[in-house]
C-alpha cells in the first residue's frame, strides 16, 4: 500500500521542528555583554535560587548560577582567588513562557513545510521573567535588593532561528539577562553605600571563590 504523502510529512514534520538550527545556544551562554559598574563591589561568594525558573521547560538547573557568575566577574565585582567580603545572590522570582505562532505548524504540514524550508517561523517562545539580586554582608546581614524584569522572544526555524528543543532555554536565557541589565545600574548607584558595608564585615569563612558552586530550586 501506497503511503499518502501528506501522512509522511506529517510524521515527519516534528523532526524538523527538533532538527538542530544554525545557531548555538552555548554562544549565547558565553555572551554577557561588558557593561561594568563605574565601581565594582568587593569579590563576593555567589549564589543562585532558580526558583519558579525549576518548573519550566527551558533553563537547565545551572544556567541561572553560570549566567550569574559570568555577569558578577564581567560587571559587577573585583576579582580574587581567596578572601570573599559576602555574598551576591541571584533569585528567580517569576517567569512565565507562552508559545506563539503554533497555528502555523498546521498550515507547514498542509503545504508540505515549504514556508520552513524557505525560512519562515515555525513558533516563537516569549519569555517573561523577574528576578531579584540580594547583597548580604559576611554575616549574612542583607544590605540590599534589588530587581529586574527582563523579556525575550526566541523564533524556531529552520536556518535563522532555533530548534524547538533550544529556543526554550534560549528565551529564559535572554529574559534572565534582560533583567540582570535592569538590575546592573541599581547596584552601580548602591556601590558607594554598598562597599563600606561589605568591607567592615570581614570576610566570609572558608570562601569557595573562585569558582562558587551553590544553586538551589530543582525540577
Amino acid at each position: 500500500m501506497k503511503f499518502p504523502r501528506h501522512l509522511a510529512l506529517l510524521a515527519f514534520g516534528p523532526a524538523l521542528l527538533a532538527a538542530p538550527a544554525c545557531v548555538s545556544v552555548k554562544s549565547q551562554m558565553k555572551s554577557t555583554p561588558s557593561a561594568a559598574i563605574s565601581k565594582r563591589l568587593p569579590a563576593l561568594e555567589v549564589l543562585a535560587d532558580q526558583g519558579p525558573l525549576a518548573m519550566n521547560d527551558g533553563a537547565l538547573p545551572e544556567d541561572p548560577l553560570k549566567l550569574f557568575q559570568q555577569e558578577c566577574r564581567i560587571n559587577l565585582t573585583e576579582p580574587t582567588d581567596s578572601a570573599t567580603y559576602g555574598y551576591a545572590k541571584l533569585i528567580v522570582k517569576k517567569v512565565k513562557t507562552l508559545r506563539t505562532g503554533r497555528a502555523v505548524q498546521g498550515l507547514q504540514v498542509l503545504t508540505f513545510m515549504v514556508p520552513a524550508v524557505i525560512g519562515i517561523p515555525l513558533e516563537w517562545y516569549k519569555t517573561t521573567l523577574q528576578a531579584e539580586v540580594q547583597v548580604s554582608d559576611a554575616a549574612g546581614n542583607l544590605l540590599g535588593s534589588y530587581v529586574g524584569t527582563g523579556t525575550s522572544e526566541v523564533k524556531v526555524a529552520m536556518y535563522h532561528g532555533y530548534s524547538q528543543t533550544a529556543a526554550p532555554r534560549l528565551a529564559d536565557i535572554i529574559a534572565l539577562r534582560g533583567a540582570m541589565a535592569q538590575i546592573r545600574p541599581q547596584l552601580d548607584t548602591a556601590t558607594a553605600r554598598l562597599r563600606p558595608l561589605l568591607l567592615a564585615g570581614g570576610t566570609v569563612e572558608n570562601p569557595t571563590l573562585p569558582a562558587s558552586q551553590v544553586v538551589t530550586g530543582s525540577r
